[in-house]
């Protein structure tokens, strides 16, 4: 299975830890998924995370939309809403941890990362099991895009947030039969 992972784009409530908060996109969000998708595909499938800064763009790309509650971006919880700048204020040690090592380290109420990994994994098994052999439109969030692409690069846990996933970018894996990811270029 071919999947194209879609990061959804700029959201109104701005930046931070948007989590499970289920903001809208803005004009230049649209723009910035129209952009990236323009001349992309075909797909055989188009799959969304349900938080309508995601959903809502796939839904507008003229294919039925599977939506898989498995690939939400990870629950920061006490975190959701504010900017690092925020949490530094308060809580910076706590956010150095969670920065070092995102899977040693979860957020006051939050899930952990691990867990948080589980469930991304077992979407895209489940995913890989539908729909082996095709080309999928992933509509999801930095937080999946980077354990995805951190996994296919070999990269330790610790470096799962190095990944640079910015607002409407467009990433290419392949996923083995076995399950192994691996990234294309």
């Amino acid at each position: 299975m071919i999947l194209d992972l879609l990061r959804h784009g700029e959201t109104e409530l701005g930046g931070g830890l948007r989590g499970s908060l289920d903001d809208a996109l803005t004009a230049q969000g649209w723009r910035q998924m129209r952009e990236a998708v323009a001349g992309a595909g075909p797909w055989d499938a188009v799959v969304s995370s349900p938080l309508q800064r995601c959903a809502r763009f796939a839904q507008q790309l003229g294919m039925p939309v599977q939506l898989e509650a498995g690939l939400q971006e990870l629950h920061f919880g006490e975190w959701e809403g504010h900017t690092a700048l925020q949490i530094m204020q308060t809580q910076a040690d706590e956010l150095g941890r969670f920065w070092a090592d995102p899977y040693s380290y979860t957020p006051p109420a939050g899930e952990p990362v691990a867990a948080f990994a589980e469930r991304v994994l077992m979407a895209i098994a489940r995913l890989r099991q539908r729909y082996a052999g095709k080309r999928v439109l992933l509509v999801t969030h930095g937080g999946v895009m980077r354990l995805l692409m951190a996994r296919a690069r070999g990269l330790p846990k610790e470096q799962l947030l190095q990944v640079e996933v910015g607002h409407g970018a467009l990433l290419h894996l392949r996923v083995s039969e076995d399950g192994t990811l691996h990234e294309v270029l």
